[in-house]
């Protein structure tokens, strides 16, 4: 009878340690497992996302990350979230696949529960993510670049899971969905709008030409919006399209990808802790490119900047509201996404919108 209370007590025992794990399948069909709810956290990407899926204490689980991909890429922006969340100084940097300085070492070293990373920085990783199943670390992987309902919701609820947020996630999901699905019943019952659209990562200044978008980010909204993305079949994720084939394409809208990149004195400056004065300024700066004045978006002022560290985000359905909205006037003209942002970070994030993130050069001087 001893014998068969020690058995029963042991299956019991690991019956309990077998339903504590928690599993999910991540945006590229991994199965991924945890034990529990994390409590040491690496992350490598989508850091307002973490962010706001996580809740109030999420930063004190980041026990390393990817810094330049964060403090370089927007650095108004981590300025704002290290006043507010001071310990961003102190966390360890691991690196980024972006420039090859990730360091598997390093995160190993820093015995996470959990390693975060972007669908796109996995597959750079290649085989050597094959050393952190040796160690024992579970990986999972989000996607927001791909600017899909889909993804952005499987990877919300993946992450909301795994680290027992789990409602929270679930009301960010939805917002995202309901958002969307407004956005596409507008669009569609406003009818294809015919207008030719060019986007370009205004990083570099307007004589070297920066990247457009074909499948992913921008380019995927302005697809989703009924807008002709002239990039598109022309490439495939990103990069430039020549000078000649713009000019040849007549675009009737452009929006200028800008965001507040260090040592880019020459960039279109949105973002945190812009200002109107200097983004159109900047924009300006393009619009002297040579045949730029005789381009229709050019003539009937329809040049607009846009935050480029809006894209990939659970809130990047306000920029989207933006595009559909000099696309569509009519069908968006009681939308306000400057707003629908303010009230996005004031709902989900310790930090405010305050900025500019969205702009016309229609409005100069106003």
């Amino acid at each position: 009878m001893k014998n068969l209370l020690l058995c029963t007590c042991a299956l019991i025992a690991l019956a309990g340690q077998a339903m504590a794990d928690i599993t999910v399948t991540d945006v590229k069909g991994r199965s991924v497992t945890v034990p529990k709810t994390p409590d040491r956290v690496v992350l490598g990407f989508y850091y307002e996302d973490y962010l706001a899926i996580v809740g109030p204490n999420a930063i004190d689980k980041v026990v390393a990350l990817s810094l330049s991909t964060w403090k370089d890429w927007r650095p108004s922006q981590f300025a704002a979230y290290e006043k507010a969340l001071p310990k961003l100084a102190s966390i360890s940097d691991v690196g980024n696949t972006e420039d090859n300085t990730f360091s598997i070492e390093k995160v190993i070293a820093a015995r996470p529960d959990l390693v975060i990373l972007a669908a796109w920085s996995y597959d750079a990783l290649g085989e050597s993510v094959k050393q952190f199943d040796d160690a024992g670390i579970p990986v999972v992987t989000l996607d927001y670049n791909a600017q899909s309902v889909e993804k952005h919701v499987a990877s919300t609820l993946a992450l909301g899971t795994l680290m027992g947020t789990q409602d929270r996630a679930q009301e960010l999901a939805d917002n995202y969905q309901d958002a969307m699905a407004d956005i596409a019943a507008r669009v569609e019952a406003a009818g294809p709008s015919n207008k030719k659209v060019y986007v370009e990562l205004a990083q570099k200044g307007p004589s070297e030409v920066g990247n457009s978008y074909g499948d992913t980010m921008w380019g995927a909204l302005v697809d989703k919006l009924g807008g002709d993305n002239i990039a598109k079949g022309q490439i495939g994720n990103w990069g430039p399209l020549s000078p000649e084939y713009v000019l040849a394409q007549k675009p009737d809208l452009i929006f200028l990808a800008g965001s507040e990149w260090l040592n880019k004195p020459q960039s279109v400056s949105v973002g945190f802790g812009a200002s109107n004065e200097l983004a159109r300024e900047r924009m300006k700066a393009y619009l002297g490119r040579p045949g730029w004045s005789e381009l229709p978006a050019v003539k009937n002022s329809d040049v607009h900047a846009i935050y480029h560290g809006g894209a990939r985000t659970l809130s990047d359905y306000v920029f989207a509201q933006y595009i559909a909205k000099q696309l569509h006037p009519d069908a968006f003209k009681d939308v306000n996404p400057e707003q629908n942002l303010k009230d996005y970070y004031k709902a989900w994030l310790p930090i405010e919108a305050d900025g500019t993130f969205v702009l016309s050069y229609q409005a100069v001087g106003q």
